[in-house]
């Protein structure tokens, strides 16, 4: 068990948490299902949205369910709207939401779930009110703890402490769900995967030509 900031026990496996989806499945626990099978989420922080849909196509054609946009790539709005139209199949978040409305536009273009790159209680508000899921970045083992107590937690920047760093908290947060992203190679997602994560968020090293069979060949990874 791990507990929210006001002390309450919340067990993170269980799937009920603060902010699901009222009169259907829990938002969290359809992620965590996607995240599971792909192992790996692509972090699509390119400049413009023709670039994001290119790349989500890619994503697509490996044969990956769940993809992260960024609220960084210009017009990011119309590459949400026009990748929710083109794959409806496929899980899509937004990332860097750092705001609450980012989060609501994000919502409303149909994001299945927020990411940020720190703490963001506005954040967590407007996903709690939207039906949504939200990964909160964290750092720390407080931010960490705070983030996967509601949950899933991102950490980041993950490459600074590497898989010992997350052992290290998954051994005072057992159960805890936690994407570790930033600065981590497509080589060592096996080494991530073996120390707890539930799935590895990669971005630059996956993003260019040959995207698809890198995804491909990372899934394929035991």
């Amino acid at each position: 068990m791990i507990e929210d900031v006001n002390g309450n026990r919340l067990d993170p496996s269980s799937g009920a948490v603060p902010g699901g989806s009222q009169g259907g499945e829990d938002p969290y626990a359809s992620l965590e299902r996607a995240l599971t099978r792909a192992r790996v989420l692509p972090v699509l922080r390119v400049e413009l949205a023709a670039q994001a849909v290119d790349a989500v196509a890619q994503a697509a054609a490996a044969g990956l369910g769940v993809v992260e946009l960024t609220a960084t790539t210009t017009a990011w709005p119309e590459a949400l709207r026009t990748c929710r139209a083109r794959w409806p199949e496929l899980t899509i978040g937004l990332g860097t939401v750092t705001s609450a409305s980012i989060a609501r536009r994000a919502i409303g273009e149909g994001a299945d779930f927020l990411v940020s790159p720190f703490p963001c209680p506005e954040v967590r508000a407007e996903a709690q009110r939207g039906g949504t899921a939200f990964l909160e970045g964290g750092f720390t083992p407080g931010e960490v703890a705070h983030a996967a107590a509601h949950g899933i937690a991102k950490l980041f920047p993950a490459h600074v402490g590497g898989p010992a760093y997350l052992r290290d908290l998954l051994s005072v947060l057992p159960g805890a769900r936690i994407v570790p992203t930033g600065g981590i190679r497509g080589n060592d997602v096996a080494d991530w995967i073996s120390a707890g994560a539930l799935a590895v968020g990669i971005g630059r090293a996956l993003l260019g030509s040959g995207m698809a069979e890198r995804l491909a060949a990372l899934r394929a990874t035991p």
